[in-house]
């Protein structure tokens, strides 16, 4: 299998065990080496929700029925069908890689992030890209793939291999795994980078990519205008999003690990009100008209680190992350909130950045039958932005403050290929002013990679 494909379908995988495929459908092609690769998963899941909100809580669990209920489809892989070709010309080695990702729930729903545009199962592109480069110098990577900041967070996420948050195909043709409940998604970027050589196991990346808008609702492109509950980017902003990460990977005698550094940083457009907004209640902000108040073009910036330990039959990943500006859950989601006094004060300049922090612990062992159970804990939370309120009229009291999630699973292979996937959640979300959502998910489904 490709390693870029690697990375972004399988990461997780090769990372936990060794019976996934370690390459794809491999066709010498005259100069070329082609090579067709992917993965195919379903699951189903009951989900029991208990409320304690009386509102929405923004970027956490909603006030959903307590009945118990079942879907269908991907977990937070989504189905992939990749096609990547190599070759040598000119002293370089240059790939490329073009993929699909049909869904295999049988719903609209649509899935807000850069794979967008999801409907009866969804189909996204998440990868297309090419590369180019030598051993000698390094490569350099042109085109949209997984993002670099957050992304080892991700890949070494166990929930890759099941469900997660929610409930099967939950937010659109995926689940949403551990994203927002340990880390901020990585995401699928328009991107350029270069990449290192691997100095006796150190490599580092840096790159940039398309910058979000900051967003109420669901983070977008920067430079797209649109209403967001009311305020976001006023489309004006030309940045770009810079990202870059450092890796150290060892091994001693019989233990092998990586640690990891990342970090992202970006001018986010001049937030500011545009509109008069007459909210619901289910909307974390209250009535009123809040035009002419803005923060010029402010910069959010996160930055994580982890580590990963193998030995003696043990797994253990540790993650932390922290960051102003950038939201929660999905990049810039939620970043911002209004500064009260300001607003009425009468003053410009009325958004400030909220900080978001968390990470997640997790442990995984390798019976001598090959099955494997893991346990995981992690978290996210976001503070109020200095002078924001959960009292004034511009309250901000449904606003997600933490999302929390334990997760346990056993994997077992099957074949070399398929691994069969039973998996519990327990998943709660409290708001600024400490009313709290909860869910319990079982899961049972399986994965192929091929």
């Amino acid at each position: 299998m490709n390693k870029n494909i690697k990375f972004a379908v399988a990461g997780a995988v090769l990372a936990l065990s060794a019976t996934a495929a370690n390459a794809g459908i491999v066709i010498p092609a005259g100069d070329w080496t082609l090579d067709v690769s992917g993965n195919v998963n379903m699951y189903t899941s009951w989900t029991k929700a208990t409320s304690g909100s009386t509102n929405y809580i923004s970027g956490g669990l909603t006030n959903s029925t307590t009945k118990t209920q079942n879907t269908m489809g991907n977990g937070l892989l989504p189905n992939f069908l990749s096609f990547s070709g190599s070759t040598r010309q000119n002293d370089l080695d240059v790939s490329f890689t073009v993929s699909l990702q049909p869904g295999s729930a049988n719903n609209a729903a649509l899935q807000q992030v850069g794979s967008a545009n999801n409907t009866q199962g969804g189909l996204n592109n998440r990868q297309s890209f090419i590369t180019f480069g030598d051993k000698s110098w390094g490569s350099v990577k042109i085109g949209k793939d997984l993002g670099i900041f957050a992304s080892d967070a991700i890949l070494n996420d166990m929930t890759l291999l099941g469900v997660g948050a929610g409930s099967a195909g939950s937010a659109g043709n995926t689940s949403l795994g551990r994203i927002g409940a340990g880390y901020i998604y990585a995401d699928w970027k328009p991107q350029i980078s270069y990449t290192t050589p691997n100095f006796s196991g150190f490599q580092a990346t840096a790159g940039i990519s398309q910058a979000f808008k900051s967003s109420g609702a669901a983070h977008s492109y920067a430079g797209y205008p649109t209403d967001d509950q009311g305020y976001g980017s006023s489309g004006t902003n030309a940045s770009v999003a810079y990202e870059g990460k450092a890796s150290y990977s060892f091994a001693a005698n019989d233990v092998t690990g990586k640690v990891w550094v990342s970090g992202i940083a970006q001018h986010v457009g001049d937030i500011d009100e545009t509109s008069t907004v007459v909210a619901s209640p289910s909307i974390y902000y209250s009535y009123g008209s809040r035009n002419g108040y803005s923060n010029n073009d402010p910069m959010a910036y996160a930055a994580d680190i982890g580590g990963n330990v193998k030995v003696a039959g043990f797994d253990l990943t540790g993650y932390y992350y922290y960051g102003s500006g950038v939201g929660t859950t999905g990049q810039m989601l939620n970043g911002y909130g209004f500064n009260d006094a300001q607003l009425h004060a009468g003053g410009g300049h009325a958004f400030g950045s909220r900080d978001s922090y968390g990470g997640y612990v997790q442990a995984i062992y390798t019976l001598p039958i090959k099955t494997r159970v893991g346990i995981s804990w992690g978290e996210s939370r976001l503070d109020l932005a200095d002078g924001e309120s959960t009292t004034s009229d511009y309250n901000s009291s449904g606003l997600v403050k933490k999302n929390e999630m334990w997760t346990a699973m056993i994997m077992h292979p099957l074949t070399k290929h398929l691994n069969l996937v039973a998996e519990w959640d327990y998943t709660k979300s409290t708001n600024q002013v400490g009313e709290e959502n909860s869910a319990n998910t079982g899961s049972l489904g399986a994965i192929l990679f091929f």
